[in-house]
């Protein structure tokens, strides 16, 4: 996959509209990163476990802020805990069936104990470090995708695990100041998955200021272009029974009703809980 030809369907694909390739795409590696796909089928075949460590071997490699490495995983073997986990998000059956399930955690805690071991005490709990410890989580979960891809394996984060925090927590034993930031299903895949179409570039990058440019006939634009080869067919609007059931309903339509309807809203009180204190 590393031709002009297949490169530009590539960018078409993820962007839409006349996209040229530019030859550092070339690069195998970065080609295969531009056509990645989300994988929700998987074959019955179990990825090894010294596979896993290896790939975390490397995700674990990634950037930290400040050197501080507050990230954690979980790597969910127990079958109990798994379905258990699975039961809290029903529509993502795939949860329960991947061959593999991660859980990438955002965690503050240890370095709170590091400073107490040092007879250096220090709370490790407001806002930034929540924030610190949850970009770190981040990053080694998408190099870890990006390595897990690398060797023919497929994956589909869950992040609607963090909207049953507290009941995730219980399930792994997670101690204060330690987050399930998302989930991973792993596995190798048993079709070709999907390309997610992305927002277009002149919304995503700016040069020297933002500039939203013709913001809503951006957005129209995309909704229409992305509809073409993913559409949303009516079982799948959201909340209907509050909202209506559109003629058309793309992209911006279903995040403005994700978004209005509070997803999300109880978050902070998850977090508070767990031992944050967001100031």
């Amino acid at each position: 996959m590393n031709d002009a030809v297949s490169i530009a369907a590539l960018l078409d694909a993820r962007y839409g509209g006349d996209q040229r390739a530019h030859p550092v795409l070339e690069d195998p590696s970065l080609s295969r990163m531009l056509g990645r796909r989300t994988c929700r089928r998987y074959l019955a075949k179990v990825p090894p476990p010294e596979v896993i460590e290896a790939l975390l071997d490397v995700a674990f490699a990634s950037s930290s802020k400040s050197d501080y490495q507050q990230a954690s995983v979980i790597v969910v073997e127990d079958d109990g805990q798994r379905q258990r986990i699975a039961a809290l998000v029903p529509t993502m059956p795939w949860i329960a069936s991947a061959p593999a399930f991660l859980v990438f955690c955002a965690d503050a805690r240890r370095l709170e104990r590091v400073c107490a071991t040092r007879n250096r005490p220090a709370q490790n709990r407001n806002l930034e470090a929540l924030f610190n410890a949850t970009v770190d989580a981040a990053l080694v979960m998408q190099t870890f995708i990006v390595a897990a891809e690398t060797i023919g394996l497929g994956c589909c984060p869950i992040s609607a695990i963090r909207n049953r925090l507290s009941e995730v927590r219980a399930i792994l034993s997670l101690p204060e100041r330690v987050l399930p930031v998302a989930g991973l299903c792993v596995g190798y895949p048993a079709d070709a998955g999907t390309i997610s179409r992305r927002l277009p570039r002149r919304l995503t990058r700016h040069r020297d200021t933002y500039d939203e440019g013709d913001f809503a006939a951006t957005i129209d634009r995309y909704d229409r272009e992305r509809a073409k080869v993913a559409p949303i067919p009516p079982a799948k609007q959201r909340a209907p029974e509050r909202f209506g059931t559109g003629d058309f309903y793309g992209w911006s339509e279903d995040k403005a009703r994700q978004v209005h309807e509070g997803d999300g809203a109880a978050f902070g009180a998850m977090v508070r809980d767990a031992g944050f204190t967001l100031e």
